[in-house]
């Protein structure tokens, strides 16, 4: 629906028609048989009539306002005439302007172009003249230059063609791309040239400067010249450029030949005045004062070369050489004339003075002084400080060099220590007193003869580390060794009764301390107190006389126990100590062996201590407040460089070598404890505080190294034997028995290389640390397995008694027992458990009635139940029993 227009607007009318439009379109819209003559003539007789009315109203708008057409049409002609007149001038003026023969256009154009023409000839008459004049001057000056060159008058040629060089400069325009101005160009930087070379040549024959004389003459005669020049006017005529160069050739020249050459003292030289512009140097022996040949040859310098140099040269020439000597002179001499001990210290000082002295005379009187900064008495001034830092990094480096020697280390010898009380090792009390006659384990002796026992238990254990072997009832004091004290250097393998089959003297000549590991204890050490072994329980196998589980009922009971099992029955008081040792006797001693690399580096502390103890006390430096400072703390840093360089240097033989993290160990040790007989002065704090460390550090690697065994030996059992599962397949028990007998194998080539390189307390330790490690790992694996069949369960128990032989380690004296449990808490528990895989019900619960298994575990011992045994009503009532806890607890100690 299209939008309504509003009222209020106009509407667009009908568009106006013509007469001529509307006639037209009737005609248009009339058919052939609707046109008739008559039509034709109402259309004609229509168009006149328009035509009438059309004139009609002409006329009548012109008559209604005739005055006004009548002026309109009188305005139009006189424009009309107006516009003539004007077209009529303007052709008269353009004839004018520019008619070819008078007109004025060509004629203005010709007189331009004559003007021009005639410009063009003036200025090329100028330019002509210009150049013309240039080229004049600049021959003429080029022959003047080169007549003054030919006669030698070099400071004239100087200042002649500086000038000329503001006519190569300033030519004119056209003359820069002419032959002419080329040519002559060429020819004067060739005479140029040649004055330069005479200015150079006569230089160089002015001032000559070899490693055996110093010239400086003051004239010279020019070559092919007979004129002679002097020395400030060759300096004077030089370029800026060439100077700046001849003066740093000639301080080089300077300070290579006649100053560090001379403070080097690499050939000694004696300096002599041949005449008077002349300075030789000759080879002498002894040299002679290094800082009096440098002052003479810097006071020859000042008098004939410093006056010659044009200024500014002369002061900034005079200053360039101050730093470099200078420096040279504590870079070249005085630094490496530093002595290197104290004794020469004094005759150095007196040097010191004299440099001091050179500075103040020398370097500042002639040459002068730029900045205030006095290298060499600051360097004086400090010189206490020097020489303790250059001695540290002198002692520093020895000790660098001693560390990291790799042959240093092979060389060693054994040092002897008090037997120090173990407070990690148990006290082993007998758990055998006490038993009732007829008892299941078959010990039939009386109290009398138990007692008895005991004391001869107790006598076995004092004797048991072969301590009161050698003890004389005739002689009550000891005999000393060969040597007089207490360390020797013998063979570590002695120590071990390695050389058991050599020949040994009688009984009455075998000192005391014969065997580091064999001395009697000290009063009032307590020594692990070991039971005799206890007999086999008879009584259990005569209830039961049947093979347990078809094998032999004989069982490898254990022989001691450790404080932290509970015992079957209350430990008795043991009878009191015999001592059998002759009275005043010294203490127990035990060896282990030290790298002899250790008395060097003992050696060398001590020195440095005592050398900064000297210089404190000698007061030779009186600048100085607490001389000897820095070399006495000097000690504590060969220490601190030990402990960060070997471990950094043998690093990868620490980790895979047994012997060597164990002598690091004792080297650390042994220096630690060594240090408390040497008096460290003013580095106590800081001595004691290395000291401290070479403790700690030493204790770190012990147990570091049985760690890394302890984890090597649990993952050969974990990886091999796969926690004992399915042992009843050969294949799996081959996999089991290698990997326990390859973790016997490590064991006891550990023990090998630990024997003679620890102590023998911490050698059992340490064998007892890794042999725990095994069997702690074997008692979890076989007590979590779930079932165990009897195949499995014989299996096992053989499996278990291949570790059996670890007891051997801890065997010295085959006639007596072994102590194995002072060092393997888990001995008895994993002794017990080869016999309960094979056991009968009955025995296990016998067993333990009877408080032979308190080192089990209740939840472990109804495991291994559930695991042997079948689900019966006797197991259930035997898990019930376990469940109730173990019948005996041991007393608390």
């Amino acid at each position: 629906m299209a939008f309504p227009v509003p009222t209020h607007l106009p509407r667009r009318g009908a568009p106006p028609q013509d007469i001529s439009s509307a006639i037209l379109s009737k005609i248009d819209a009339a058919t052939s048989k609707a046109l008739t003559p008559s039509l034709a003539a109402s259309w004609l007789q229509e168009l006149d009539q328009n035509i009438l009315d059309t004139k009609k109203r002409i006329h009548d708008r012109l008559h209604g306002d005739l005055p006004l057409f009548e002026q309109q049409e009188a305005s139009a002609k006189s424009v009309q005439t107006r516009l003539h007149a004007l077209t009529t001038e303007i052709e008269d003026l353009t004839n004018k302007l520019s008619a070819p023969e008078s007109g004025l256009v060509p004629t203005l154009i010709n007189t331009l172009t004559k003007h021009a023409a005639l410009q063009q000839e003036t200025a090329e008459s100028n330019v002509l003249y210009d150049c013309l004049d240039h080229l004049f001057r600049f021959k003429a000056e080029l022959t003047s230059l080169d007549a003054l060159i030919r006669d030698g008058r070099l400071p004239q040629a100087v200042e002649a063609y500086r000038n000329m060089d503001k006519l190569v400069e300033e030519h004119p325009r056209p003359l820069a791309s002419s032959e002419i101005l080329v040519d002559l160009k060429t020819k004067f930087r060739a005479t140029r040239a040649r004055a330069e070379d005479q200015l150079s040549d006569a230089y160089n024959r002015s001032i000559v400067v070899s490693p055996d004389t110093l010239m400086i003459l003051p004239t010279i005669k020019v070559r092919q010249s007979p004129t002679s020049i002097s020395l400030s006017e060759i300096l004077a005529s030089l370029t800026p450029s060439a100077l700046l160069n001849h003066l740093n050739l000639l301080r080089r020249d300077l300070m290579a030949l006649y100053v560090i050459r001379i403070f080097e003292q690499t050939s000694p030289v004696s300096l002599s005045l041949n005449d008077e512009h002349t300075l030789s140097c000759s080879p002498v022996s002894p040299s002679a004062d290094a800082l009096d040949n440098v002052s003479t040859v810097l006071n020859f310098v000042s008098t004939y070369l410093f006056a010659a140099l044009p200024s500014p040269q002369d002061v900034q020439f005079a200053r360039s050489l101050q730093k470099p000597i200078t420096q040279s002179v504590l870079d070249n001499f005085l630094i490496p004339s530093l002595p290197s001990s104290f004794d020469p210290l004094a005759s150095y000082l007196e040097l010191l003075k004299k440099a001091v002295k050179f500075e103040e005379e020398i370097v500042d009187g002639i040459l002068g002084r730029e900045h205030k900064e006095r290298l060499i008495a600051n360097w004086a001034n400090g010189v206490d400080g020097h020489y303790e830092r250059q001695r540290r990094l002198l002692i520093l480096d020895a000790a660098r060099d001693l560390i990291v020697s790799p042959s240093a280390k092979f060389d060693t010898f054994t040092v002897q220590v008090e037997l120090q009380p173990e407070p990690s090792v148990p006290t082993v009390v007998p758990i055998q007193d006490d038993v009732p006659e007829g008892d299941a384990w078959g010990f039939d002796e009386s109290p009398a003869e138990t007692s008895s026992k005991a004391v001869e238990s107790k006598d076995t254990a004092a004797d048991s580390w072969g301590f009161d072997d050698d003890a004389m009832d005739t002689d009550p004091s000891p005999k000393q060794n060969g040597n007089g004290n207490g360390k020797t250097e013998t063979d570590p393998s002695d120590a071990w009764g390695w050389n058991d089959d050599e020949v040994s003297p009688s009984q009455d000549e075998v000192p005391w301390d014969d065997d580091p590991w064999g001395d009697p204890p000290a009063e009032d050490e307590k020594p692990p107190v070991i039971t005799s072994p206890p007999k086999i329980a008879n009584g259990l196998f005569k209830k039961d006389r049947k093979h347990l589980n078809g094998h032999s009922p004989s069982i490898s009971s254990p022989i001691v126990s450790s404080p932290s099992m509970s015992s079957p029955s209350v430990p008795q008081k043991p009878p009191e100590k015999q001592d059998r040792r002759p009275p005043n006797l010294a203490p127990p001693r035990e060896s282990y062996l030290v790298s002899s690399q250790m008395k060097e580096i003992l050696q060398m502390i001590e020195n440095v201590l005592n050398e900064g103890t000297r210089l404190a006390a000698s007061h030779i430096f009186s600048t100085s407040a607490s001389p000897g400072t820095l070399i006495s703390l000097t000690a504590p840093s060969i220490l601190d460089l030990y402990r960060a360089m070997y471990p950094a240097v043998f690093g990868k033989e620490l980790q895979t070598s047994l012997n060597t993290p164990m002598m690091f160990s004792n080297n650390c040790l042994y220096l630690s404890s060594e240090l408390d007989k040497i008096d460290p002065g003013v580095a106590k704090e800081r001595l004691r505080d290395a000291q401290k460390r070479l403790q700690v550090l030493g204790e770190s690697w012990y147990s570091d190294t049985i760690y890394r065994q302890r984890e090597s030996l649990d993952k050969i059992i974990v990886d091999g034997a796969a926690g004992f599962t399915f042992t009843g397949d050969q294949d799996r028990y081959d996999e089991c028995e290698a990997a326990l007998s390859r973790a016997l194998q490590d064991i006891r080539q550990a023990a090998a290389r630990w024997r003679g390189v620890l102590t023998k307390s911490k050698y059992y330790a340490a064998i007892g640390a890794i042999t725990e490690a095994v069997l702690s790992r074997v008692l979890d694996d076989i007590t979590a397995l779930p079932d165990i069949p009897e195949v499995e369960s014989r299996r096992l128990s053989e499996l278990c008694r291949i570790l059996h032989a670890l007891e051997g380690l801890f065997v010295e004296d085959h006639e007596k027992p072994s102590f194995v449990v002072a060092y393997v808490p888990s001995w008895l528990k994993f002794s017990y458990l080869s016999e309960l895989l094979e056991a009968s019900m009955a025995d296990f619960r016998y067993l333990f009635e009877e408080g032979a298994l308190v080192d089990f575990e209740i939840d472990e011992l109804v495991r291994l139940v559930r695991a042997l045994f079948a689900d019966t009503s006797l197991r259930t009532e035997t898990i019930n029993k376990l469940s109730g806890g173990h019948p005996f607890q041991s007393p608390p100690l």
